[in-house]
């Protein structure tokens, strides 16, 4: 009966109440309704807050989670020229992210000592999240238990009027489920209670009334009421805010990459993508540039091979280039991609061959095949860095990329327009999609017995082969860690992937990192009201889901997606990272079920309670599963140009160490794990068929990189 009630609420046909008539209560003072038919108006000056709320789906019997999203251009968020962003793309969507960041706006609730006062659970002590009077509550409508969760100030914000209030998963919410928001028992900074807003009052105080808008949400409100009261959550005046939304399901979060890819490789002629098993036809490829060095070029690498591989297009623009996006049969909302007839993209790749493989003479010792992932905006050359190098010789690997396009270098230009504009942000992030298909096609070009491995630039001069395709594996740092989590959950050829420096959900990275001051004039300039950035950002996320790891981090390991095989995936987290967020980092490997190493880190390091909470332990190795290992390149030293702090527990990046500067973060240890031996040697066993997570570090110590040693 429940859902019936909620159903015809978010319809909108239900009956008003008949107490809703002439005796109808004064509405409470300071309470706007003018655009309460497209606007969430139980709290918060802005229309769209807060957010995520079910306030902005309908029904819709043709989607997994019988809802819709349905945001109205006039309710969304407009630019400094005052163009409101298009919501074309998100009303596809039938429900909101798993990783949503939560925004509200709470006057009085906008200082830190404010924070404090309320006692809200923040990244200083997780296990608060369970505390009894715990102010600060997400609850699972189904069972009423309370998830783990943090909250913050945006600290981005430079005024206490501008500020918002963060919440955020610390583990991803399940697909399709219903979740509800609670605010009670909120302090100022004098530590006075705050009044509930007018809004929420009509609905928690019984307060009835002649507006249509308001009565026809009532039902709503009343399944939320009952899930507080399976919560043991009091109804009084200590109640300042709750509201509902629903997170979207598998099917909406993954069915366009599925798609592109079941459509991709049935053109290889093959089908079963679950079995590992490399059958059908190899990809069309051509090489560009063979080049060999000598040992006094290069005592590492002893061959470079440069080519291209031809991959489906699956975009609206002949050529896939930047700025084009999804190419769509027909208007509908539920209508999935498709390739224009005879539409190719040519990816370019690099592959690195070692003279471990006995290219160059000697013993022949096939290399195992890997992809790499490259960095933010980057180039697939990153795949001749020195550690990639290192990482070939040391341990016998070739290694290939081809540009993470969407994402790449060429897509700087795309990337900064879009951040003026969030209007074609599905456009960015269809394209990031048709990169993901790239690699793949490149990985099965690495691992097909006809690809690669039988071309002569593989081979040595008697013609051994220098490819094992055995088995392909992946290998990605930074942005190739972030996209190689989602990369890893649609991979039909390998099993096992190494994710560099890591994290998930970009609208939770970008403030906390130091790559984002390239980027945040634009956006600022693009979006001058402080209180809408955050806004903007998760509602980025909810696409941005398609491409990246927050969307797919519940498949990439133990429960695969349909037609792919399951995963084990080894986490190399730097502590302290400048880049990307070692929290988020914790965030992923908490819904991937991965363990943690430990002693994470020497005593005094990580300046929280119960340091990775959440996360268990590996029992003792070697370790058959997925894994979290923490690289620490030790405290500052040198005058900063050694060694780091801890992160910053609010959304702000880093501060870099400059020479001659005071107050500083000391030296991004971004860099550091994949160029540390012990890191590179623990990756090499994990990266084989059977592989295990070994301990590289030493019994009862951390594991360290960068020239620190210890105390």
């Amino acid at each position: 009966m429940e859902r019936v009630i909620r159903a015809l609420a978010l319809a909108g046909c239900c009956l008003v109440a008949a107490s809703a008539s002439a005796s109808a209560a004064k509405l409470p003072a300071g309470l706007d309704l003018r655009n309460a038919d497209r606007c969430e108006f139980i709290a918060g000056r802005d229309c769209m807050l807060p957010f995520p709320s079910d306030r902005f789906t309908i029904r819709d019997r043709r989607t997994a989670t019988g809802l819709r999203v349905h945001f109205t251009r006039a309710s969304m968020p407009a630019n400094q020229n005052g163009v409101r962003i298009d919501p074309a793309e998100w009303n596809r969507n039938d429900g909101f992210s798993p990783g949503q960041q939560i925004v509200v706006q709470v006057p009085g609730l906008d200082r830190d000592k404010a924070l404090a006062r309320t006692r809200a659970v923040t990244l200083s002590d997780l296990s608060q999240y369970k505390r009894k009077d715990q102010p600060v509550l997400l609850l699972d409508a189904q069972t009423g238990k309370r998830q783990l969760i943090w909250v913050e100030l945006d600290a981005q914000a430079t005024s206490a009027k501008e500020r918002t209030l963060l919440i955020h998963p610390a583990r991803n919410l399940a697909e399709g489920r219903r979740y509800v928001v609670v605010l009670r028992d909120l302090r100022n900074a004098k530590g006075r209670a705050l009044t509930a807003p007018p809004g929420f009052r009509l609905f928690r105080d019984e307060i009835r009334t002649r507006s249509r808008a308001v009565e026809l949400r009532r039902p709503q409100f009343a399944s939320i009421f009952r899930t507080l009261r399976r919560a043991k959550v009091a109804r009084d005046r200590t109640l300042y805010l709750a509201w509902d939304f629903t997170v979207s399901s598998e099917r909406a979060l993954t069915e366009r990459m599925l798609q592109i890819r079941d459509d991709a490789f049935k053109q290889l002629g093959d089908t079963d993508l679950a079995d590992l098993k490399v059958e059908g036809t190899a990809p069309r490829y051509a090489l560009q540039a063979v080049t060999d060095f000598t040992p006094e070029q290069n005592p590492l690498i002893a061959r470079q091979v440069e080519g291209t591989v031809e991959v489906p297009c699956y975009l609206n623009v002949v050529g896939c280039p930047p700025g084009a996006g999804y190419h769509y049969p027909d208007r509908g909302a539920d209508t999935l991609p498709s390739q224009i007839p005879g539409n190719v993209y040519q990816a370019r790749f690099l592959c690195i061959v070692p003279r471990a493989s006995g290219v160059a003479g000697g013993p022949v010792a096939p290399a195992r095949p890997s992809l790499y992932g490259h960095g933010l905006l980057g180039r697939h050359t990153e795949v001749t860095a020195a550690n990639v190098q290192a990482m070939a010789q040391e341990h016998d690997f070739v290694f290939c990329a081809t540009p993470e396009i969407g994402f790449a270098n060429e897509d700087i230009v795309t990337a900064i327009t879009m951040l003026g504009d969030f209007s074609n942000f599905g456009r960015f992030v269809d394209r990031i999609q048709q990169g993901l298909l790239n690699e793949l096609y490149l990985g099965r070009l690495l691992v097909h017995p006809q690809g690669l491995a039988a071309d002569p630039a593989f081979q040595t001069a008697d013609g051994q082969r220098l490819i094992d395709t055995t088995r392909l594996f992946y290998d990605g740092n930074s942005q190739g860690g972030i996209l190689g989590g989602a990369l890893t959950a649609f991979a039909p050829d390998f099993d096992r992937a190494v994710l560099g420096v890591p994290g998930m959900n970009y609208s939770v990275l970008l403030p906390r990192s130091t790559d984002w001051g390239q980027f945040s004039p634009a956006f600022d300039n693009g979006y001058p009201a402080e209180h809408s950035r955050p806004l903007v950002l998760t509602l980025a996320q909810m696409l941005w889901d398609r491409s990246e790891a927050n969307g797919v981090a519940h498949h990439m390991t133990s429960d695969p997606l349909k037609n792919t095989p399951r995963h084990e995936v080894l986490l190399h987290v730097a502590l302290g990272d400048f880049q990307v967020s070692d929290t988020m980092a914790q965030v992923e490997a908490r819904t991937i079920g991965a363990r943690v190493r430990t002693p994470l880190a020497d005593a005094g390091r990580i300046p929280v309670r119960s340091p990775f909470y959440g996360l268990k332990p590996i029992g003792g190795f070697p370790y058959a599963g997925s894994a979290l290992v923490l690289w620490d390149a030790g405290p500052v030293r040198d005058g900063g140009a050694l060694g780091n702090n801890p992160a910053p527990l609010v959304n702000r990046a880093p501060v870099e160490a400059v020479d001659g500067g005071a107050a500083n973060d000391g030296h991004d240890p971004h860099g550091l794990p994949r160029a540390t031996p012990a890191a590179r040697a623990q990756k090499s066993e994990f990266l084989r068929v059977g592989g295990r997570v070994v301990d590289t570090c030493g019994a009862g110590t951390s594991c360290y990189s960068g020239t620190w040693t210890g105390r």
